[in-house]
């Protein structure tokens, strides 16, 4: 068994739509991949019933964005209740939350002589049912002749370690996982900084945390380890995945994790 855990679609700031998402991992033969949109299960229906007659399970899945200390720190939840009232006012609130975040970028942008107008991007994307993002203003910024690439924006003016990032500050981590619990699902911290995880999780696993994203393809294998010994101390989940936007981070299917590392995340699942 194949399985990627962690991937986008157009809910958020993934390239393709759903059903165009779950086309390619059929193509990349994986046998169970998880939508895990940023802030919204929005696109989770679509991709069940384009998985429905195929060899593919869709895992109900979304990423939550938190910050802790102005540092962002992502909570995805599995087999959650799409439509839960926690996820459904989560989604609203993240909607404004990122819309005014944008916009405040924007003006760090133009202190630094970098000149955007993406009030028609975020329109669009709202009309699309999207959550919008940093890759939005990435594109924006493509669009207006300042860089050449998406890669080359966030390199050297929106990731987190340039004067223009501003955090997401939606909820605390522990909110997030909270609201995923509530929707009936599993919580599991996502690409866990490594200076971080070993402080926090504890905390994390008090508030209900139940998992870490173990296997990546940017962690190294001493990582990795130490991911998989924490994970085992302190009776969490373990689950992987390729946190896959599109066709730039290469081929869907490259990446995946085998049914034995992930075998008790299985079976709390029912897979």
């Amino acid at each position: 068994m194949r399985l990627d855990l962690h991937m986008h679609s157009t809910a958020s700031d993934g390239d393709l739509a759903p059903a165009d998402v779950v086309r390619i991992a059929l193509d990349g033969r994986l046998d169970v991949i998880a939508l895990a949109d940023h802030d919204t299960t929005a696109g989770v229906g679509e991709a069940v019933e384009a998985a429905e007659g195929h060899p593919i399970e869709v895992v109900p899945a979304i990423e939550m964005s938190s910050t802790r200390d102005g540092q962002d720190l992502h909570i995805l939840g599995y087999f959650v209740d799409p439509d839960a009232p926690s996820l459904t006012a989560h989604r609203a609130h993240a909607s404004s939350g990122r819309v005014e975040r944008l916009l405040m970028m924007v003006d760090r942008l133009r202190e630094q002589g970098v000149d955007v107008d993406v009030e028609t991007v975020i329109e669009k994307a709202q009309e699309e049912g999207r959550n919008v993002g940093r890759p939005h203003l990435a594109k924006a910024m493509v669009e207006a002749g300042y860089v050449s690439s998406v890669q080359e924006a966030f390199d050297r003016y929106i990731s987190d370690d340039h004067p223009a990032f501003l955090p997401t500050a939606l909820q605390d981590p522990t909110g997030a996982i909270e609201g995923i619990v509530a929707a009936g699902g599993v919580a599991v911290w996502a690409h866990p900084p490594r200076d971080r995880v070993q402080a926090l999780t504890p905390e994390f696993k008090a508030a209900g945390l139940g998992g870490l994203e173990v296997y990546r393809p940017s962690h190294s294998s001493a990582y990795t380890v130490e991911l998989e010994e924490l994970s085992a101390r302190l009776g969490l989940l373990k689950t992987g995945g390729s946190d896959w936007h599109g066709p730039k981070d290469g081929e869907l299917g490259g990446f995946y994790v085998g049914a034995e590392e992930v075998a008790a995340f299985l079976e709390v699942g029912g897979l």
